[in-house]
């Protein structure tokens, strides 16, 4: 345990994070352990409810987590192939990838790939703005790699929450992660990328697959392992995408196969369910947030939100006397200022949480860091517990449509909470095991979900639209067979 140094350090982190407990989970102080087993089960059986009521043809509209459909009808069977590219948008960097899969050698290779700054005036400003440098990027590349004169099939990721109607029409629903441009909610993005591509006049794609990034990591990690059947991100944002019955989805046509619903998990909380679990630093977050009164859970769990959450304890901490000899840095005192990332590399070592302080300007001894790497350790257990909470739902869930008593399946994962924090993701493994016993669950870290996965998306669209057009024409031949047949 990196927090522990000594036997004084190790008795006053005793005393302290009994008062880092209750100052996080006052509402439930009653309990020993304020995320206990119970309680994770209380979370899970909510979340339970609303997967229901956002598959619902009715109750949809005002559910909290929108359980959107994706039109993704299949995971990859090992038979695709050809080149693709792939526009993946989903925080300050926009990237551009040229993908090539390899039926024989069972391979998705990234060729080329190319990422473009999106300015913070642009994520602000108009929706033309922002799709017009996305086609000037599109284009760059294209020519840079002399692939100006093919029309490639595109895989679009998008990761913001959207009502897709097609694979290939998608609604924005509302804006997330520090994006606020305007005239692009209630659009269609495929048409507005689609408008500013002809806008520069100079190139085609073909057809085009709209993929959210929980999907595109499903569909990236389905192509070496095809019994993915989850996507997974924990980054800056959250969110998981699964395999449903068609029969569940009550707003699509049809009870047979199944289709990727896009759960949009981050909105979980949104209608007040998870209020009692909320203490006063997620409340002030997401107060001063750009989008308050959404996405609470995504506030509670995900990358974006995790250092403020820290920021806050530690500020209200040294204001009650308990850090720092009362004093509060400018640095401590300014939102924003306590990174993510921060969390990651003070649980990494203690060495790590002295150098960080430092820097903050804070007046730190030996039991200020190690309470500084208790409250982290905190922060970091209570967002993989709630997401391992929210995935255990959703296996539960596959397990119960299929009436399996055991179910086998593998999460395709990806997101920098997941991969660089030093013990999250063994925390969430070992929670969803407690919390969905029935399952043997498999954790696949995704190879550029966002690029590849889009590729994989567009390529079993394809796949699955060849098949369609040979059913429909041998549907034809017997029509004319039986004709023939009548008229002898």
């Amino acid at each position: 345990d990196p927090c522990a140094t000594s036997p004084e350090v190790s008795a006053f982190n005793l005393r302290i994070s009994c008062e880092i407990s209750f100052k996080l989970f006052h509402k439930r102080s009653n309990e020993t352990d304020p995320l206990s087993p119970e309680t994770l089960q209380e979370v899970s059986a909510r979340l339970r409810k609303d997967l229901l009521r956002g598959l619902g043809k009715h109750s949809h509209h005002k559910a909290p987590v929108k359980m959107l459909p994706t039109f993704v009808r299949a995971t990859p069977d090992g038979t695709e192939k050809g080149d693709f590219l792939a526009l993946d948008l989903g925080g300050t960097n926009f990237r551009v990838l040229h993908v090539r899969v390899e039926e024989e050698a069972q391979k998705v290779l990234k060729m080329d790939s190319q990422i473009c700054a999106i300015p913070q005036e642009m994520m602000l400003g108009t929706g033309e703005q922002l799709f017009d440098h996305i086609a000037t990027c599109l284009g760059d590349f294209l020519e840079s790699h002399n692939l100006k004169c093919q029309t490639l099939p595109l895989g679009f990721t998008f990761s913001f929450p959207c009502e897709q109607l097609e694979i290939d029409k998608s609604i924005l629903i509302r804006w997330t992660k520090g994006f606020n441009c305007s005239g692009v909610e209630g659009k269609d993005v495929v048409q507005l990328l689609k408008e500013a591509i002809q806008r520069t006049g100079d190139y085609h794609i073909g057809s085009v697959a709209m993929v959210n990034d929980t999907v595109g990591t499903m569909m990236s990690c389905g192509y070496k392992d095809q019994s993915c059947e989850i996507g997974m991100i924990i980054g800056t944002g959250t969110n998981a995408c699964y395999m449903e019955e068609i029969k569940n989805v009550k707003r699509i046509e049809g009870e047979d196969g199944r289709m990727c619903i896009n759960t949009e998990w981050g909105g979980f909380g949104d209608d007040g369910s998870l209020d009692d679990i909320l203490t006063e630093f997620d409340v002030e977050v997401d107060k001063t947030s750009i989008n308050p009164g959404v996405h609470i859970f995504e506030k509670m769990i995900s990358g974006m939100y995790l250092g403020e959450i820290v920021r806050l304890v530690l500020v209200k901490m040294t204001k009650d006397k308990l850090l720092f000899k009362g004093q509060i840095s400018e640095a401590l005192g300014t939102s924003g200022r306590f990174e993510t990332k921060f969390i990651s590399e003070i649980e990494d070592g203690l060495e790590n949480a002295k150098k960080i302080l430092t820097e903050l300007g804070l007046d730190w001894g030996l039991v200020d860091a190690s309470v500084v790497c208790l409250v982290c350790d905190t922060i970091s257990s209570r967002s993989a517990y709630l997401c391992a909470a929210a995935l255990a739902t959703l296996v539960n869930r596959i397990r119960n449509n299929r009436k399996l008593d055991h179910l086998k399946t593998t999460v395709g994962v990806d997101g920098t909470v997941y991969r660089k924090h030093p013990t999250f993701s063994s925390k969430l493994q070992k929670a969803v095991r407690l919390l969905a016993p029935q399952c043997d669950i498999t954790f696949l870290v995704s190879e550029d979900g966002s690029g590849k996965g889009a590729a994989m998306v567009t390529a079993v669209a394809q796949r699955l639209a060849h098949q369609s057009r040979l059913l429909e024409e041998s549907d034809g031949e017997d029509d004319d067979d039986e004709e023939e047949e009548e008229g002898q």
